[in-house]
């Protein structure tokens, strides 16, 4: 037998179990290749320093999380918050506005703010009250009336028809006769009638026309005693008017009014005079200004009746209030008591009514009229019915016009020399009534 061939065979059996082995060895090598990864993916165990890294990792994920869990948050509640706040804040504008924006009314006698529509037509007073320095002076109550007429009445003293509507006061007075001139101016107004007596033409007219009167009547008026003396001492208060007015069936009344500005036309009128007076100049309109000619504001005003000096009136424009403080030639302030809130049925205006205030109106009309003694060489007549100059102050300026009274119940007009109708500005308005013989204004 050949054994080389043999021993070939063996070695060739050899290979093929080396080969055969190395196939079995190496085939589920491969075959668990990926599952030995993933295991060794999973179950690998960290280094110390990958598990700090992770954990650092895994901390500012949680606090950015956090964080945005924490704006969003806070972004709803100051969206709910904040809005609320400004539909409170919405709330309570609109609720100023209806406060402050709501319908405003204004008294057709003195233009100035009253407390609704229905006060217009409300009674309406003319009480004579008297100037004299006979006991008279402080009066109680005169700074209050919308419209004061004042006129010679005797001896060349002059005495004043003060019309109220609405009254306040719990004094006015104090209370004189009547002359028949008054009773003209007073006519218009609708009013009733205060006075304790008066002139014989003036009471006869006064019954004749079937005026509403309060004549020295202690229910209405009374005696103060204290303090004034007889007959510069009977008082009325706005109580007792109301009374009157109620007793007499008289609950409201139509008075023919004097035209009025309102408050904003009264601004822009001042407005207007300043400028015209080179006041309120800036540094742009300052040169402009200085090429025009200038009106200065009226400071000053002098009113002459002609009559008895002391009598005889001065005006001092306050642009602060736009008003006109009155004095009497002498240099005295005319003051007056002002008596609201006393607590008293009957206040004595000297101890019960404070500081008596200077009387400052809003506006003055001068009037220019015929007047003479008359046959008793002691009262005056006054042509009210007809016409005249005029001069106007409001607002710091001087107008020159005309007055004009068509009959005893027409409502007086005044007209500037252009012929267009005068409105006066809010407040008080003082009619002073001149003769054309020794009275003079000077401004």
């Amino acid at each position: 037998m050949d054994t080389s061939n043999d021993n070939q065979m063996e070695s060739v059996a050899e290979e093929v179990v080396v080969v055969s082995e190395e196939v079995t060895t190496k085939a589920p090598v491969k075959k668990k290749s990926k599952k030995t990864k993933e295991f060794k993916k999973v179950s690998t165990p960290k280094t110390e320093e990958e598990l700090k890294k992770s954990k650092h990792k895994k901390c500012i994920i949680i606090t950015a999380i956090v964080i945005l869990l924490l704006a969003i948050i806070g972004g709803v509640v100051w969206l709910v918050f904040f809005s609320n706040i400004f539909k409170n804040e919405e709330t309570v504008v609109e609720d100023e506005e209806i406060v402050v924006e709501g319908p405003k009314f204004y008294g057709k006698l003195s233009g100035l703010q009253i407390k609704d529509e229905s006060e217009n037509s409300k009674p309406t007073y003319c009480i004579q009250i008297p100037n004299g320095i006979d006991g008279a002076r402080p009066q109680a109550g005169l700074n209050q009336a919308a419209v004061v007429f004042e006129a010679i009445a005797e001896a060349g003293i002059t005495r004043f028809a003060a019309i109220y509507q609405n009254p306040k006061d719990e004094a006015i007075g104090p209370i004189r006769s009547l002359r028949n001139y008054y009773l003209d101016w007073d006519t218009p107004f609708d009013c009733t009638v205060v006075h304790a007596g008066g002139a014989t033409d003036a009471i006869a007219a006064l019954r004749a026309g079937g005026y509403r009167e309060v004549d020295e009547s202690l229910i209405y008026t009374w005696r103060n005693v204290s303090s004034y003396w007889a007959p510069n001492n009977l008082f009325t208060s706005a109580e007792l008017l109301e009374k009157a007015a109620r007793d007499d069936g008289y609950s409201s009344s139509n008075p023919q009014v004097l035209p009025r500005l309102t408050p904003e036309e009264a601004a822009d009128a001042v407005a207007t005079a300043r400028k015209n007076a080179g006041l309120d100049q800036t540094e742009e309109n300052a040169e402009e200004n200085a090429e025009e000619n200038v009106t200065p504001l009226v400071k000053e005003i002098a009113v002459n009746f002609g009559g008895v000096g002391s009598f005889n009136t001065v005006y001092h424009y306050d642009e602060a209030t736009n008003s006109y403080n009155r004095s009497y030639a002498s240099g005295e302030d005319h003051i007056v008591y002002t008596c609201i809130d006393t607590g008293k049925a009957q206040p004595d205006p000297k101890t019960d009514c404070g500081v008596a205030k200077q009387v400052s109106p809003s506006a003055i009309a001068v009037m220019k009229v015929d007047e003479y003694l008359d046959t008793d060489n002691y009262h005056h007549v006054i042509q009210t019915i007809g016409t005249g100059n005029a001069y106007i102050f409001q607002n710091g300026t001087a107008t020159r016009g005309t007055w004009k009274k068509n009959s005893k119940s027409a409502q007086i007009e005044f007209r500037d020399d252009s012929g267009n109708t005068i409105s006066f500005t809010p407040g008080q308005l003082w009619i002073a009534a001149i003769p054309n013989s020794g009275g003079s204004v000077r401004y």
